[in-house]
């Protein structure tokens, strides 16, 4: 993320410090309130984007340098995916994912035993074609039953209900994040020369210095 820190662009507000009291006295930090996205027409555009699976323990820079070779381009890989909070958007390491289960259910027959909630099984007719879906919730011991016209019968699918333990619930959690989006290579320039542009403080404000830097005595720090 160091590279898109670098990008963002400075302000001045007048220090609080204790050994500069002068009102000409500045402190220039970075503009965090300054954020970014990748334009709709992108973003909303399937064919700039492939899908990707998140291997392992892998972080925001490895999927960055295997897709692009440049591991500072991390900050692509969260834009892509509309990412903002790290640390429940992206997959826990698996010692972190293990310490949460622990935390949460306390033992593990309580993990791998407990029953979170129960889903539908997939019920088809005679023809093969589906009449109930899988991965629905369900009640416990939810029955179904369905007329079968190319048979021209009632069919009794009897309980259809199939039991998903704690463990199985926090799994597919974590694994659906695994499943992103990336950017195209060939596109990365586009998006970087937008962010750029739209990350330049732009003339007519009071607080304009340069297009990367404001001098701000309150918090109007978004023009």
């Amino acid at each position: 993320m160091s590279n898109y820190f670098r990008k963002i662009p400075d302000f001045e507000y007048v220090s609080r410090l204790k050994d500069q009291q002068g009102i000409s006295d500045y402190i220039k930090v970075k503009n965090l309130f300054k954020r970014v996205k990748i334009r709709d027409e992108i973003f909303q555009e399937i064919t700039f984007f492939t899908k990707y699976k998140i291997v392992g323990d892998d972080r925001p820079d490895n999927v960055a340098y295997d897709v692009y070779n440049n591991e500072t381009y991390d900050w692509i890989i969260l834009l892509s995916n509309n990412i903002i909070n790290i640390q429940t958007e992206w997959p826990l390491t698996q010692n972190s994912f293990d310490r949460y289960l622990f935390d949460k259910y306390n033992d593990y027959n309580t993990l791998y035993n407990g029953i979170h909630h129960y889903e539908s099984r997939e019920i088809k007719n005679s023809k093969g074609i589906t009449v109930f879906p899988s991965g629905l919730n369900v009640p416990a011991n939810y029955t179904f039953s369905y007329y079968d016209w190319w048979i021209d019968s009632q069919t009794d699918a009897g309980n259809i209900s199939v039991p998903v333990t704690n463990y199985e619930y926090e799994e597919k959690i974590e694994n659906d994040k695994r499943n992103i989006y990336i950017l195209k290579p060939s596109y990365t320039n586009l998006v970087m020369n937008d962010i750029m542009t739209e990350l330049e403080y732009k003339e007519g404000s009071s607080q304009y210095v340069t297009r990367t830097l404001k001098r701000a005595d309150n918090i109007r720090l978004y023009q």
